[in-house]
């Protein structure tokens, strides 16, 4: 497969690294970010330059507006996304729910749940053939954390998860016969920027003797299970959630 696709929260981490992948799969790429126009410069500059077009636009995944901003401005740019990954998420403060922070909590799901629902629902208005598209992929980014529930960090957080996880199952299922198929994937820990700028640097290093690999996962290992949904996995497959944890 090939066309266009959308990956939110595409400047960093694990989506720039499948925004990277997919450019070189053979897609456009758009990607989303919150603040750091650099970050998201290098990752349009790389897809490009591998001879595809690329576009990098600043958006809140929280707010609606944006979004739909967001998917306007792919089509105008780019045309009909044909894949869209939805990445983009944040974890919040680390806290016991005792001392849980209702804004910091609305603000998890307003992004990690509604914002990926948001998408969703611009991305099926363009690809179901029920709204005369031809199909395409969603690919909703889990977490492992919704086994362990992350207690004392992000309880918050791994619930959060598992709305995407419910979410991921209930839209595969209502577009079933509309040519679009849901997937997800759960990482495990992995080695990205996320824990150090939630304040903890060597939560990583902390997590990994309990990995039954003795190591947390490379986002371009999370990325490479994305991009074989996106453009390798059988039609046949959609509603599952695949973790990627070295299997823990």
């Amino acid at each position: 497969m090939s066309g266009v696709a959308i990956v939110t929260g595409g400047g960093r981490g694990i989506g720039a690294a499948t925004a990277r992948l997919l450019g070189q799969r053979g897609y456009d790429v758009a990607v989303s970010y919150m603040s750091d126009d650099r970050a998201a410069a290098e990752v349009v500059k790389d897809v490009e330059a591998g001879g595809h077009r690329g576009l990098a636009v600043r958006a809140d995944c929280g707010v609606e507006s944006e979004i739909l901003r967001l998917f306007e401005a792919v089509d105008r740019a780019l045309g009909t996304p044909a894949a869209l990954v939805n990445n983009a998420g944040i974890v919040g403060e680390a806290c016991r729910v005792d001392a849980l922070n209702g804004e910091i909590a609305g603000r998890v799901f307003a992004v990690n749940v509604v914002g990926a629902m948001l998408c969703a629902r611009e991305a099926v208005r363009r690809m179901s053939t029920a709204h005369g598209g031809g199909g395409g992929r969603i690919v909703n980014i889990s977490s492992t954390a919704t086994r362990r529930g992350s207690p004392g960090e992000w309880v918050h957080y791994a619930a959060s998860k598992g709305a995407i996880d419910v979410f991921t199952g209930g839209l595969a299922r209502e577009v079933a016969t509309e040519g679009v198929r849901v997937n997800a994937v759960a990482p495990g820990p992995a080695d990205t920027d996320l824990h150090a700028a939630a304040g903890m640097p060597d939560r990583t290093e902390r997590m990994a003797p309990a990995i039954p690999m003795q190591r947390v996962a490379l986002a371009q290992e999370i990325a490479q299970t994305v991009a074989w949904l996106v453009c390798d996995a059988p039609d046949y497959l959609s509603g599952a959630v695949i973790p990627v944890s070295g299997a823990g």
